[in-house]
């Protein structure tokens, strides 16, 4: 061992210089070039392209605006090739993604997670810098602490009302009084501007039927709210509504404004076990390196750890389970017709164990070689990357930056 007082001092400085940027050198490498790092998140060029116009044409198809929810990709690149205009409309899930689309020139911006009061602050300095910034919340309690910040800082920010049609997580159920006694609460700048609503059970369907069955119950509730807000007195120029799967099958959206869809850009094996996809529409997937074998248990080892592919085991109870992804070749295709998983992860390693009947053999897949997992759920999977890698025949053609993080 080389004593410590022997190696030679490295400034913080000179360690910045070890790590590589990589956008200008990956763009033109082969997904199976050992330069390109694993793992990396990988985004199909024409499969991201088709989903994103089948999202647009059924929102056309409906009648109603197309507001896509960026959280998926969180990507100023993918956004102004999904949203209708460079200006949006379009929906984030944090500050971090408000900031910097609005940075990128999108000026049309729904927060649609309950507000903390404490982010008031950086809600009303990204509106004061000519983004159009909307909040929602669901309780009169929340709707007074708005419009106290609005009094106190002389500002306007406007507002509108969760709405719970499924009892799946937040907001206030249409035909309750609480929606009223908000709406009343909002003083001052604190505006209201409309209605939302999230069909979160239209996850759980097991049918066709039943997402349809969902859409509509989204449709009839959001629009039931909005109604006895106008016939309390309050304009409601907003009902919008908003998952993937009622996107995808909604049959009407009569009375409603406009739709919210995020991960129907790169869809995922959690879609597919929906009927709303098929397994060959999911862009994004995760490239990984075979770093070694366990022979007597038919596994090997990948460096694709649950921090790669996220710990979303939401598969497990739907009608396939996945493991923690689907494993292709290196350019996508599944291996032994769609039979081998992920089954396993730590947190830098993935586990891959053959079925004993498997037409692969271990051997196949020598120390090196690269493999392709397609995620449970592709907004987790794809968020801590520092950049995402767009893909067309197995060449990369750009290099992605997205935002990361909260505040």
């Amino acid at each position: 061992m080389i004593p410590s007082d022997a190696l030679p001092i490295v400034s913080p400085e000179a360690l910045g210089k070890f790590a590589p940027d990589p956008a200008e050198a990956l763009i033109g490498l082969s997904v199976n070039d050992p330069r390109v790092p694993t793992p990396s998140f990988l985004i199909e060029d024409g499969k991201l392209e088709k989903n994103l116009e089948r999202a647009r044409a059924r929102a056309r198809e409906l009648g109603v605006a197309f507001r896509p929810h960026l959280k998926t990709h969180k990507s100023i690149v993918i956004a102004r090739r999904q949203m209708t205009s460079p200006e949006g409309p379009a929906t984030v899930s944090t500050l971090s993604e408000a900031r910097y689309f609005a940075a990128n020139g999108v000026r049309d911006l729904i927060y649609a997670v309950g507000i903390a009061p404490q982010k008031l602050a950086e809600v009303a300095r990204i509106r004061s810098l000519g983004v159009d910034l909307k909040i929602i919340l669901d309780s009169e309690e929340a709707a007074k602490a708005v419009s106290d910040f609005c009094r106190e800082h002389q500002t306007e920010i406007p507002v509108l009302l969760e709405v719970d049609v499924d009892g799946h997580r937040s907001g206030l159920p249409p035909e309750c009084d609480e929606l009223i006694d908000a709406a009343k609460a909002l003083q001052g700048g604190a505006k209201l501007a409309g209605v939302l609503t999230h069909a979160g059970d239209s996850y759980e369907c097991k049918t066709i039927e039943a997402i349809e069955a969902a859409a509509e119950g989204e449709r009839a509730g959001i629009v039931q709210a909005a109604g006895r807000l106008r016939a309390a007195g309050f304009e409601v120029p907003i009902v919008s509504v908003g998952s993937s799967p009622t996107l995808m099958h909604s049959k009407s959206e009569a009375g409603v404004t406009e739709i919210r869809a995020g991960v129907c850009a790169l869809f995922d094996l959690f879609m597919t076990n929906l009927g709303v996809c098929e397994s060959e529409d999911i862009a994004g997937s995760v490239l990984a390196t075979v770093i070694g074998r366990q022979t007597k248990k038919n596994q090997l080892i990948l460096d694709s750890g649950f921090l790669a592919m996220s710990r979303d085991r939401g598969t497990s109870r739907q009608k396939r389970d996945f493991g923690y992804g689907l494993v292709c070749d290196a350019l996508g295709t599944p291996l032994d017709g769609g039979r081998i998983i992920l089954t396993g992860t730590n947190q830098e390693h993935g586990i891959l164990t053959l079925p004993a009947d498997s037409a692969c053999r271990l051997d196949d897949f020598p120390l090196g070689t690269r493999l392709r997992i397609l995620p449970n759920h592709a907004c987790p999977t794809a968020a801590p990357y520092k950049y995402m890698l767009l893909v067309k025949n197995g060449i990369i053609i750009d290099v992605l930056e997205h935002v990361r993080g909260w505040d």
